[in-house]
């Protein structure tokens, strides 16, 4: 089990929500964020760095003495060009180097369904799929997976991109009936990302065993994760929407750049 897990976008709604789920005895949680993270409680043991993924000092220093990064720093949704391109793509970069000039030999990368959201819901799309981002935002999970893919092959670091559905306490619309990754699996994921003996450079999705799933669990499951959750329990609180054909649904269609 790693003893020392660097968090980026710790203070995040992801992080937030795997902050108290990924707490282990003898595991030190680092916390690295332009926020400032909640205190820590009386029975955590947590390290606060405050610093952003686009700051290679900042990040280096926060790379020391540990034993795995889960990267879910950055922007979480569409928003313009230039800040997509330095916060989520060369901010990965900059973990990604951090990583590697500290000696850290692993890494999880939070990708996203986006980086497929133009390809069919029907064709229930392999975890390793190429790329057909439907945003900017898509794009620079793409790009993350690529760097990922580059670290990995160049210098031997293990690299795992999860392609999360959407991680929420609860189901906000129907598409998320299928694409849902319930926060408990969520940490049931990234505890078998972090502790699979050798994973090299993967790629998977990242959604929980919904009645409604679109995509496959092959790749997870070989790492030994075992979804325990269902979006169904939310079927009847969700309003039904259009019935769209792409993963994607409305997002493919929502002006590049604009904010969802």
């Amino acid at each position: 089990m790693p003893e020392r897990i660097l968090i980026t976008g710790a203070a995040g709604g992801i992080g937030t929500l795997m902050r108290p789920r990924l707490r282990r005895a003898g595991r030190t949680l680092r916390l690295l964020d332009v926020v400032p993270p909640e205190p820590a409680a009386p029975d955590e043991d947590v390290e606060v760095v405050e610093g952003s993924v686009t700051d290679p000092d900042a990040m280096l220093r926060a790379c020391r003495d540990v034993d795995a990064v889960l990267h879910l720093g950055g922007h979480s949704r569409e928003t313009g060009w230039a800040e997509t391109l330095s916060v989520n793509i060369d901010g990965t970069r900059t973990v990604l180097e951090a990583a590697r000039l500290a000696g850290v030999p692993r890494v999880i990368l939070a990708s996203s369904n986006h980086v497929v959201g133009f390809r069919p819901a029907a064709e229930a799309p392999a975890a390793d799929s190429s790329p057909r981002p439907d945003t900017y935002y898509g794009v620079s999970k793409a790009a993350m997976e690529a760097l990922g893919s580059l670290y990995h092959s160049r210098f031997g670091m293990d690299v795992l991109c999860v392609r999360i559905g959407s991680c929420f306490e609860k189901v906000h619309d129907e598409r998320g009936l299928g694409l849902w990754l319930s926060p408990d699996d969520a940490a049931r994921l990234f505890e078998a990302c972090l502790n699979h003996p050798s994973p090299g450079y993967r790629v998977l999705w990242g959604v929980s065993d919904n009645t409604r799933r679109p995509v496959p669990l092959t790749e997870a499951a070989e790492l030994g994760y075992v979804s325990r959750d269902d979006s169904e329990i939310f079927a009847a609180e969700v309003t039904p929407d259009s019935d769209h054909p792409l993963l994607g649904g409305p997002f493919t269609t929502t002006p590049l750049g604009e904010p969802n």
